[in-house]
């Protein structure tokens, strides 16, 4: 019974990191798709492109690591330092 209850508090804390990760996915989806359709030198499109594209690989790779952290119990990253 208290393992079920720590997997829904879990639960509970994983929701705000999700939400807004996929908020801010959604965001750097639109702003490379601008990017890509706009009709400028191909140079302007990579460079302005791949940026948006890279960071949604760092919010995915964030979003692991937090995951992560709160199934391991550790609510707090100050507690590393």
């Amino acid at each position: 019974m208290k393992d079920e209850e720590i997997e829904k508090k879990h639960k509970k804390k994983m929701v705000a990191p999700i939400v807004i990760s996929i908020i801010t996915v959604i965001y750097f989806c639109f702003y490379a798709a601008i990017c890509f359709s706009m009709s400028v030198l191909l140079i302007t499109k990579i460079l302005f492109g791949v940026i948006p594209l890279a960071l949604i690989g760092v919010v995915v790779y964030v979003l692991v690591e937090r995951m992560n952290e709160i199934r391991s119990g550790e609510e707090d990253d100050l507690s590393k330092y």
